[in-house]
C-alpha cells in the first residue's frame, strides 16, 4: 500500500483513470477535486505505482472526523484486478474500520469483496444500487422553451439553505447530513431556482466525487420545468470546469428516469453501488 502525494503523479493518475471510463468515474471525480485545491481533504491509496491494480480515495487521516458521519467518511474504489482491491482492504492502514463509512464504486464485484472483508471484522453492511448516468455536452445557454411559466430566478445555493436540503433529502434529517450538505455547498458547484422571496424551490448539488446529487423540487413547484433547467445548468457548469457530469438514479424513480431520458442523458452499462458499513459498537447511534 502507498499514499500518492506527488502532484505530478496525481495529474498522471487523473489521465490514466480517464482511460477507464465509466467504471473509474467515482475515483476520477475525487482525484479531479484533489488536483483542484482538495476542498474535501482527500488522498489516494494504491497498491503500487505506476502500474497499479487498485486505487482507493479516502479522507486524510489528519482531517477532522466524526465517526458517525458516513456521508463524509466516504471511500471511492476502482480496480483493474479485484484481488488487488481485496488485498488493499485487508491491509491495516487503508480503511478506518472503527467508524461508520461508505464505499462507492461502479464495479459489480465491489459488494461481495467488501462484504467478505467487513464480515471478518464484524461490521454490518448495507447495499444500495442505482442506475448510473452521464450527461451529454450541454449548450452554453440553457434552453428555457420547456418552462411552463415566467422565467425563474436561476442562481446557486448558500450554506444558509443547508437546513432545507437536509430536511428534504431522503438520506438526511440528521446532524451529520446537515454538516455534510453545508460543506458540499461551500466546496462544489450547485444550482437552484429561487422564488420571489429568495427561497430555494428547486435545486441540485455536487458531491465529493463530482457527482450530481440531491436534485429536488418542492412539491408545490413541480411540473414547471424547474428540475430539467436545474439539471442541465448544473451539468453545463461541471462540464465548463472540465468535470464529467455524472449522476445516479434509483430504478423505481420513474420521474427522474423520464427527466434524464428527455435530456438525452446516457445510461451507463455499469451500475453505481453505495455500501454503508457500520461497526457493531456504534450500530445504535448511526443514522443510515
Amino acid at each position: 500500500m502507498m499514499v500518492l502525494n506527488c502532484s505530478t503523479k496525481l495529474v498522471i493518475l487523473e489521465k490514466i483513470l480517464k482511460s477507464h471510463f465509466p467504471e473509474s468515474l467515482k475515483v476520477y471525480g475525487a482525484v479531479m477535486n484533489i488536483n483542484r485545491g482538495n476542498p474535501f481533504q482527500k488522498e489516494v491509496v494504491l497498491d503500487s505505482w505506476p502500474d497499479f491494480k487498485a486505487v482507493i480515495t479516502r479522507r486524510k487521516r489528519e482531517a477532522e472526523t466524526d465517526n458517525l458521519d458516513h456521508y463524509t467518511n466516504a471511500y471511492a474504489v476502482f480496480y483493474k484486478d479485484v484481488r488487488a482491491y481485496q488485498q488493499l482492504l485487508e491491509e491495516d492502514d487503508v480503511i478506518n474500520w472503527d467508524q461508520v463509512f461508505q464505499i462507492q464504486g461502479l464495479q459489480s464485484e465491489l459488494y461481495d469483496i467488501s462484504k467478505a472483508v467487513a464480515n471478518s471484522k464484524q461490521l454490518d453492511i448495507k447495499l444500495a444500487s442505482f442506475k448510473a448516468v452521464h450527461f451529454s455536452p450541454v449548450s452554453s445557454l440553457p434552453d428555457t422553451s420547456f418552462l411552463t411559466g415566467p422565467l425563474p430566478r436561476l442562481t446557486y445555493l448558500s450554506v444558509a439553505d443547508a437546513d432545507l436540503l437536509n430536511r428534504t433529502w431522503s438520506r438526511g434529517s440528521n446532524e451529520q447530513c446537515l454538516r455534510y450538505i453545508a460543506n458540499l455547498i461551500s466546496c462544489f458547484p450547485s444550482v437552484c431556482v429561487r422564488d420571489d422571496k429568495g427561497n430555494p424551490v428547486s435545486w441540485g448539488i455536487t458531491d465529493q466525487f463530482a457527482t450530481m446529487c440531491h436534485g429536488y423540487t418542492l412539491p408545490e413547484h413541480r411540473r414547471k420545468g424547474y428540475s430539467r433547467l436545474v439539471a442541465l445548468t448544473l451539468a453545463r457548469k461541471l462540464q465548463s470546469r472540465g468535470f464529467p457530469s455524472q449522476g445516479n438514479v434509483l430504478d423505481d424513480n420513474k420521474a427522474s428516469i423520464n427527466l434524464l431520458k428527455s435530456v438525452n442523458a446516457q445510461f451507463l452499462p455499469c451500475r453505481f453501488y453505495r455500501l454503508i458499513l457500520t461497526p457493531a459498537p456504534v450500530s445504535g447511534q448511526a443514522h443510515l
